[in-house]
Parts: structure tokens; sequence; C-alpha cells
């Protein structure tokens, strides 16, 4: 039987058509940082703008394995994929438990798993070897590239992110998630204020490709500057519950700080 097609509210307003589900770009990862069972319910209202969800960092360590689980299934059942946040694989790391983590994800039933070194000094080779166990074993898998220290992540060179985003590629992850915290300000392409550093931007999307990146924009405005700068199917993630939504107005023109001005086109910016 074919699925019975949900009318909308105000149909005959015309919008920016978006992909569907399961997409390959355009993706949203939502950051939930411990929510209760009820308001990962509510959100799954949002279930069809929300590709991604992330348990961030180690908040999984404080709930119970079966509150963890059953909140895991609830996200699933609504076709959104569930990942760890990459602090608690740099922690199983740094305690040689890198192997035990990765069965534990697959018995809680996560389907993605993040792969960082912001916090937990991971050197390349043992990175992309941990990209590859996590293939091997089924799992899709996103790498993050930068330092979570403003200082440390200064350090790192444009050159150096690319090098690492590729490598990490080359070992088999699907996008790589360029680092900005929750906070969005004064790392990646974000200064001090939280404004996108456009040239930098820019640069990764055209030495990495932008199709293999996603952007960390938990701000409004970075939102928005992406969405100008890249189109309406750029990936953006730690997005808060609350901003779902209101993150695909913008991405189909209907919000004020991109009405008029998100072409139809993917391709928006210029490729050298």
């Amino acid at each position: 039987m074919e699925p019975r097609e949900v009318k909308k509210a105000f149909e005959f307003i015309e919008i920016l058509q978006r992909s569907e589900k399961p997409r390959k770009q355009g993706l949203v990862m939502m950051l939930d940082k411990g929510l209760g069972l009820n308001l990962a319910k509510d959100m799954t209202a949002a279930a069809q703008f929300i590709d991604i969800v992330k348990l961030g960092w180690a908040t999984p360590r404080l709930f119970s394995e079966a509150f963890i689980q059953e909140k895991v299934k609830l996200y699933r059942d609504h076709g959104i994929i569930v990942g760890n946040g990459g602090t608690l694989l740099e922690i199983a790391y740094q305690q040689g438990k890198v192997d035990q983590f990765l069965m534990y994800c697959r018995k809680l039933g996560l389907e993605l798993i993040e792969v960082s070194n912001g916090v937990v000094p991971i050197n390349a080779s043992e990175k992309a070897g941990i990209i590859r166990k996590a293939c091997s074993m089924g799992f899709s898998v996103i790498s993050e590239i930068g330092k979570k220290e403003p200082a440390e992540d200064r350090r790192l060179s444009l050159p150096d992110r690319v090098t690492e985003a590729r490598r990490d590629l080359d070992a088999g992850a699907q996008y790589v998630i360029i680092e900005a915290r929750e906070s969005g300000k004064n790392l990646g392409v974000y200064d001090e204020s939280g404004g996108l550093k456009e040239d930098m931007a820019r640069y990764l999307a055209e030495e990495i490709g932008i199709e293999n990146i996603m952007f960390e924009a938990p701000a409004k405005s970075q939102q928005a500057e992406l969405i100008l700068l890249f189109g309406r199917d750029v990936n953006l993630g730690n997005i808060r519950p609350e901003d779902v939504t209101s993150l695909e107005t913008l991405r189909r023109g209907i919000r004020g700080d991109t009405f008029g001005k998100v072409p139809h086109s993917d391709r928006t910016w210029p490729v050298s």
C-alpha cells in the first residue's frame, strides 16, 4: 500500500523544495545534550528535518543503559540516525577501550560513530585506524577536524586541516565536521564574536569538497551565512533542538534572514 500523502498547512504558498530523507546533502545533525524521553519524543514531530542526532560529548555516560537504548530506538523509529559525541570516544581511546566502546555502541543501537581528536591527542595513523575499524563493523563514520581549545585550534594551518580531512575520508569517513563547539566562537571558521570567516570556509569547501563537509553552526546567523554562501543543501551540525525547524525555514527561504536570497541552484559559489 502506498503511503498516504500528508497535506501540509498553507500548501498554496510556494516555497523552495528540499530532497527527502534519506538524503546525502543538506544534512542536519541535532545536538542532544541529555534530553529526556518526553522532549526527545516532542522532537520527532520535526523528524523530517533531522538526519542525525548526536548524543553530545560524554553525556550518555551519566544515564542508565535502558534509558539510552530507549531514546536511541525512539529516534531510529522516526528515521533518524543516532551517533556518539566524539569526546566519549576520545576518553575510550585514552583508556585503551576503543574496541569495547565500538561493540557497546552496537549494543545500544548506534549507527554512526564520530571520531575526533579535539581533546585527547590521537595521531593521524591511529585516528585513521579507528575510522577503518568502525567502518569494518558496519558503522557510518563522521570525522571531526579541529581542536576544542582556541589556542590549539589556531595552530592548525589550513593545509593541515585539509590533509587531515582527506586522510580521514580516504580511511572511510563519510563526512568531516569542522569543529566549532557549542558556542560557535573563536574556533574553526568562526571569529571571536561568532562571525563566519568566509575566506576560510570557501578554502576548506574547495579543497575538501563541500559535499564532504559538515559545518558546526549553533547560531542562527551562522546557519544563514552558510546557506547564503553555499546554498540550501549545505550540511550543518550542532543544531540545538529548538532551532531545527527554524533552520529549515532558513533553507526554504521563508525567514527574513534568507527570504528572496536562497538561489534555486544547489551550488551557488565559485569553484576553482
